[in-house]
């Protein structure tokens, strides 16, 4: 096989634009100036015969050829980074070193707390930094520039071989009323729903959500009294109007007010939350990010 005018710097370079979809941070991942990351770029088009990356509005997009490569390039490139480099051990019970999270609200209510707590006991020289998101796919610009570590929340809608992802936590929706109201003696059928009003939460301040959806498929439609950007509100309101929220269970049970609730099972299907842990490919194999990605899952397990 003939490798003339292939080295290994050059992989790297080819590993980091893969990894960044910019030249200035790839630049920067490397340790090189910008012009010499692109003089990489320009050789490896050159000896592969590919322009590998094309310029778009969201930065770098690799070619067929780039996605084809990136793979194998990789997993050589981290097989003798582990064989040549001896990376130190990570001991959190010593470390003092910050980690920045992206949350979107459910795991910054539900999680949050127990993972401080956790940190707490047994590594308290560590701490966490917040950046919270409420667009799933906003995870992934946190990751690509660096401000975040890991993020949790819904999985992407555009995954990449950049982003790794890992299913750490489940939740169902329930629908609850305050013990006051006579939906909480009576049951919570169909009809019993509809005449009520409903609290809605929605990022977005839409007055329409996944209820919405399932009622609409079966020709319905309920009364939205309030939507609101943010859901911590919501058990209190319920808990102090005839209203009623369909909300997930976790939500009901940690506020506050929780034995002024009733739960019920939603009379429309609605099918179960899936939160992920994700990150971006070039913390995979750091062994404080990994440690990290591994006390996160522990404790979402916990739950």
């Amino acid at each position: 096989m003939d490798f003339h005018g292939i080295d290994l710097n050059l992989l790297v370079a080819f590993d980091a634009l893969m990894s960044e979809r910019n030249v200035t941070r790839a630049a920067a991942q490397v340790g090189v100036s910008q012009p010499a990351m692109s003089a990489a770029l320009s050789r490896l088009r050159n000896l592969l015969g590919d322009p590998l990356f094309l310029r778009s509005a969201e930065g770098l997009l690799p070619t067929p050829r780039a996605r084809e490569l990136a793979g194998p390039i990789g997993q050589a490139l981290r097989q003798l980074e582990r064989t040549l480099v001896a990376e130190p051990r990570f001991e959190p019970g010593e470390a003092a070193v910050t980690f920045n999270l992206g949350l979107s609200d459910y795991p910054a209510f539900v999680l949050l707390p127990a993972l401080l707590a956790a940190l707490e006991r047994e590594a308290p020289g560590i701490s966490i930094g917040v950046r919270a998101f409420t667009d799933r796919d906003a995870a992934v610009d946190l990751l690509d520039s660096g401000e975040i570590d890991a993020a949790i929340g819904i999985a992407p809608t555009q995954m990449d071989q950049r982003i790794f992802t890992r299913h750490i936590l489940s939740d169902e929706f329930v629908t609850i009323v305050s013990k006051d109201n006579a939906a909480a003696r009576r049951g919570m059928s169909m009809k019993t729903y509809l005449a009520l009003k409903h609290v809605l939460v929605s990022p977005e301040g839409d007055r329409y959500g996944l209820v919405d959806q399932a009622l609409m498929q079966q020709g319905l439609r309920r009364t939205v009294a309030v939507a609101l950007p943010h859901m911590f509100a919501v058990p209190d309101i319920v808990a102090r109007t005839q209203a009623t929220a369909t909300v997930l269970k976790r939500i009901a049970l940690k506020s506050a007010v929780s034995r002024k609730l009733v739960l019920f099972d939603p009379p429309v299907a609605l099918a179960a939350v899936e939160l992920d842990l994700i990150w971006h490919r070039r913390s995979d194999a750091n062994p404080a990010q990994q440690w990290l990605r591994g006390f996160i899952a522990e404790q979402a397990k916990a739950l």
